[in-house]
């Protein structure tokens, strides 16, 4: 259920919006509020999903609630005033209904509404599918599937069309580029320090200097990694030098 919340100063305006919200079987109304006092207080209480807010209502307006809150939910507004829609659009609003308006207008709301749960569902899908590949790579061992945990890595190296991955128990080869690998894994332990190159900062032991412009890192397994200039320039910000 998608709780909702109402915070109106007019009974009739309120009592509409809860009408044509029952058209809608997934939301819950959790509370209807005649100012932003209330509607504070209601919001800390059901910590609703979804608030139609009225802009001009007594005490505070719908705005200056907005800006009291550190996280609000989304909000539709609906008011009697267009000159505020600019506002509210800065305000991230979903939608700006404008009183009178019609069970179509506000079904259209709804759907804008229902429409950006999908994407940031969608979003928060994909974010956990990176945090996956940030905490582990799945490699195939002759007939057999390994699963790498990331943080067993010293360093990764590239070799044509395959990554090496350098761990304690041994060498492991997965088919994919260096650049995806950088994306995938997380710019606070892992640092591309060489084309063909990219290390476990928890790895590092000690950084040299290895001719012009380039160094290398010694890691704790004995490994010597080569450095080049935009490499060392990346490792001295990520490690604050």
């Amino acid at each position: 259920m998608i709780k909702t919340l109402i915070i109106d100063d007019e009974p009739l305006a309120a009592s509409i919006v809860q009408e044509y919200l029952a058209k809608f079987p997934q939301f819950e109304l959790v509370g209807v509020c005649q100012n932003g006092f209330q509607g504070l207080k209601s919001i800390q209480e059901h910590n609703p999903d979804l608030i139609f807010l009225d802009v001009q209502m007594p005490k505070i307006t719908g705005f200056e609630m907005l800006e009291l809150l550190d996280e609000p939910p989304a909000v539709i507004f609906t008011t009697a005033f267009d000159q505020y829609a600019l506002s509210a659009f800065d305000a991230k609003a979903i939608d700006y209904l404008l009183k009178p308006f019609s069970q179509d207008r506000f079904s259209q709301a709804i759907e804008k509404f229902l429409a950006q749960q999908g994407a940031n569902n969608e979003s928060s899908h994909k974010l956990n599918e990176l945090a996956e590949k940030r905490n582990r790579l799945v490699v195939r061992v002759k007939n057999e599937i390994k699963i790498i945990p990331t943080h067993e890595a010293s360093f990764f190296e590239a070799e044509d069309d395959y990554i090496a991955i350098h761990t304690a128990s041994g060498k492991y080869l997965k088919k994919m580029t260096m650049k995806s690998l950088e994306e995938a894994l997380d710019p606070n332990k892992f640092v591309r320090v060489h084309r063909s190159y990219l290390i476990n900062l928890n790895e590092i032991t000690k950084i040299e200097p290895y001719e012009r412009d380039n160094y290398l890192v010694l890691l704790r397994g004995g490994e010597k990694v080569p450095v080049s200039k935009t490499g060392y320039s990346r490792l001295r910000q990520v490690l604050g030098l």
